[in-house]
């Protein structure tokens, strides 16, 4: 076991202040004393940055408390309620956990990793020992948990201990996870799967007065902080099922390894959503199960401060240090952390502080790299050994007997002859699928009659009659109503409204979240009415029936990853509702460019997880420069296989309406990326009549039905092929057609056919594209048209190939406009 921290003063003793001045100076500095490395190695005891530290029996009885196996930083939380609770909890007799249960559960830790180091040598694992603390420690967790009203917890978790974890807490049986080592059934994931530690698990704890927790373990890329958002977004979709009881049924914990808690942006991001009103969960638990080595690298390599978890003392949430070789105080800690979270809805965070047995993965030799630490490690007896050896007892009968059970395990793991799922879907997913489209789901009807467009647009352009209403709004309001009436004809905004409020009243809950989303970038949205004396806001599309779905639409925190990860752990969830994330502009897609690789694009196909995800991402060519001309289509374009998403760039605002409808209304999930319009958002030429929404569904193509005998045909899609039919009309030129793909994966080749046979005279297809020729769908799209185009011709038109999306001259944009146009219409 650890050793006590020595005493350690700045300066001379001196006559004693009273008691509550000297506990202040503890509770506040106490931490930079305690013993918390286990090896001895790291974090030396720091002087308090005071000058004159005070001696006694106070101070002594002070130090007892916050300067032994374990430490706690809290005094940076301005509720005086919060901070007083913690001193209670610390500044009382330590309890005595169930001493037997705790060594149990260390053996089973230990003798799991142990089997699989000696079956399965060399075989990367990422192993917790040095850290099986971990394992009495949720035990710990649970059991407080489940006292306090928890029913379901959801885990998110990197490598390290993670199989350990799966059987020791989630409670899978340790067969499946050696089967996994033994990789039978190769065949049934050639082509998608991950490996054994990336997966998910579900299980269940059962405290000892019978109370239940569903277990779920998240799915984990190698990104490892990247699951914080998504796991947040889970939980909060939990919650919201739940009702009112929701934030203190379900707990969300996320473990962390010390390096990519301090090192990965995401991590910032993530706490950042804490209390947020969009995105608050009543608390996330955050387990540190920290090495003090991140891979090869030491401490001061990894952060920049004392500790990995400094970050997170940007929030007013209680910190805990914890030595990993004092089992007791883990298990204190464990069931002051958890009551905390229960009792104040906060986040809070605790700092598991151990080693590594092994190197970065159990093929790694750590030698070479922390010579003096792994000398010490090489001899070091197993934490089980430790523990029982400092409560009197021996485990030997115990250890014999669960080693044998593992035995036995891993034996009848050798002959299994299929991998057994770790994990369940809940019952909502039922009616959902993935996999290849259903003859059913493509020919939903998305349409809705001219008399419910008027009603619907009623319905959600009204406010109170004492709501002081912005008098530009207003009248946009009132002109919406007019295009339900027939006598404007409907924008971008006007329909994405009508969608929202369409399937609102069919049942179906709406979330928009992203960066000024309520208003809308572009000035389009304003989906949320603001009062202009009190600004109160009110919500129409919310307040239009007694019994509709819910709706709620939220300004994002100014973050790209979390907040995506976040809208796609909701989707995860919630498969019933429709989720949107709207990026502010399509090139801020960029900055969550791991989520989407990681989850939205391979999640069904390395862990069979589905999401009807929606990505809103502002895409076109306006002379803006290059940073908010393209959101990157020829990235998504390469990521589409095996049917994974829907690609999509509706042309006008009906299009948008009934692709919206489709996501929502189809039982097929996939994640659905929408190249929305900017400059087009209020053109008359992406403009739409009501009776455009009475139309049967979404068409992946539009055909040219304006032409006749066309010599040439343009396809393309999106503002460029606007623009083209603008300038075809001055020149009152129709031997050229132009025809729009709007939906570009999965690949329309039934209806492209049908378009371009439309006009068999036509001796040339050119493709059009706004894009250099390095970007956009130019790359994707042209080999299927060579293969459509049989014996007619096929040339391009684009930019030519750029390290930069865009000019950032307006003047040079409306030049290069101009060539791309005379030369596609010839």
């Amino acid at each position: 076991m650890a050793s006590k921290a020595e005493t350690f003063a700045t300066s001379t003793p001196t006559e004693h202040p009273d008691r509550e001045q000297t506990f202040d100076i503890f509770r506040r500095w106490g931490y930079l004393q305690a013993s918390l490395d286990p090896l001895g190695q790291y974090l030396p005891p720091e002087p308090f940055p005071i000058a004159q530290v005070p001696e006694g029996d106070i101070a002594a009885e002070a130090r007892r408390y916050y300067c032994g196996n374990f430490a706690v930083e809290f005094m940076h939380i301005p509720s005086l309620e919060q901070r007083q609770w913690i001193q209670e909890q610390i500044e009382r007799p330590a309890p005595t956990p169930d001493q037997h249960h705790v060594l149990t559960q260390l053996i089973r830790a230990d003798l799991f990793e142990q089997v699989i180091q000696q079956r399965y040598l060399g075989t990367k694992r990422f192993s917790l020992e040095g850290l099986t603390v971990l394992i009495p420690f949720l035990d710990q967790v649970f059991a407080t948990a489940s006292a306090a009203g928890v029913t379901r917890s959801i885990i998110a978790m990197a490598h390290r201990g993670r199989l350990n974890v799966m059987t020791n807490t989630i409670g899978r049986s340790p067969a499946e996870i050696f089967a996994r080592f033994e990789d039978v059934d190769p065949r049934s994931v050639l082509g998608g799967g991950d490996v054994k530690y990336h997966m998910g698990a579900t299980g269940e704890y059962k405290s000892p007065n019978g109370q239940t927790v569903a277990l779920h373990l998240a799915s984990n890329p190698s990104h490892l902080e990247a699951v914080n958002p998504v796991v947040m977004g889970r939980a909060r979709a939990w919650q919201i099922r739940m009702g009112e009881e929701g934030k203190q049924q379900v707990l969300p914990i996320i473990l962390h390894g010390d390096a990519a808690f301090a090192g990965q942006g995401i991590t910032a991001e993530s706490l950042n959503l804490a209390s947020l009103t969009g995105y608050s969960i009543g608390g996330t638990m955050h387990i540190i199960t920290n090495n003090l080595l991140g891979f090869t690298a030491n401490p001061e390599e990894s952060n920049s401060t004392r500790f990995a978890t400094d970050l997170a003392k940007r929030l007013p949430i209680p910190i805990f240090h914890v030595n990993g070789e004092d089992p007791d105080a883990a298990m204190r800690i464990a069931a002051i952390a958890t009551e905390y979270r229960q009792r104040f809805h906060s986040d809070v965070v605790v700092d598991l502080i151990g080693y590594r047995r092994y190197g970065h993965n159990e093929a790694d030799d750590p030698t070479v790299t922390q010579p003096r630490r792994y000398a010490v490690i090489k001899n070091r007896p197993f934490l089980y050994q430790l523990y029982a050896k400092a409560i009197g007892v021996d485990p030997a009968a115990e250890v014999k007997t669960i080693q044998e059970k593992f035995l036995a395990d891993q034996t009848a793991a050798t002959k299994a002859e299929r991998k057994l799922k770790l994990s369940k879907l809940p019952d909502y997913w039922k009616p959902y699928h993935g996999g290849a489209l259903t003859e059913a789901d493509a020919k939903i009807t998305t349409g809705i009659s001219a008399d419910r467009v008027l009603e619907l647009s009623r319905l959600s352009n009204q406010w109170p009659a004492s709501f002081h209403i912005h008098p530009k709004v207003q009248k946009l309001y009132e002109q919406r109503i007019e295009m339900g009436e027939g006598k404007r004809l409907f924008d971008y905004g006007a329909a994405e409204l009508l969608a929202y409020a369409s399937l609102l009243t069919q049942g179906t809950p709406v979330r928009l979240a992203g960066q000024d989303s309520q208003r809308g970038t572009f000035n389009q949205r304003h989906s949320v009415l603001v009062d202009t004396e009190t600004e109160t806001r009110f919500t129409p599309l919310d307040n239009m029936t007694a019994d509709q779905a819910r709706f709620e639409v939220h300004n994002s925190l100014l973050s790209e990853a979390a907040a995506l990860g976040y809208e796609y752990g909701y989707a995860r969830d919630y498969p019933e509702a429709l989720v949107l994330w709207e990026a502010q502009f399509g090139d801020f897609v960029n900055g969550a460019q791991g989520i989407i690789d990681q989850f939205i694009a391979a999640g069904e196909a390395k862990w069979g997880l589905l999401s009807g995800v929606v990505m809103l991402l502002p895409h076109g060519y306006d002379g803006q420069g290059p940073e908010h001309s393209s959101a990157r289509m020829e990235r998504f374009l390469q990521l589409a296989a095996m049917d994974n998403m829907v690609i999509a760039q509706p042309s006008n605002a009906s299009q948008y309406f009934h692709l919206l409808r489709r996501q929502a209304m189809r039982t097929w999930r996939k994640p659905l990326i929408v190249f929305t319009p900017k400059s087009m958002l209020r053109h008359p030429d992406a403009s739409a009549p009501v009776a455009e929404f009475g139309k049967p569904a979404f068409e992946n193509v539009l055909p040219d039905n304006d032409v006749k005998d066309p010599r040439r045909l343009i396809v393309c899609t999106g503002k460029i092929g606007h623009n083209l039919r603008v300038e075809r009309e001055k020149r009152k030129d129709m031997s050229v057609g132009i025809i729009f793909i709007e939906q570009l994966y999965p690949w329309p080749e039934a209806e492209l056919q049908a378009a371009l046979d439309q006009h068999p005279s036509a001796e040339e297809i050119v493709w059009v594209q706004e894009e250099p020729a390095n970007m956009g769908a130019f790359s994707y799209v042209m080999p299927k048209l060579r293969k459509m185009a049989g014996n007619r011709a096929l040339t391009s038109v684009k930019r030519h190939a750029s390290a930069s999306p865009a000019t950032g001259s307006a003047k040079a944009h409306e030049i290069e406009e101009k060539t791309l146009i005379n030369l596609a219409l010839g």
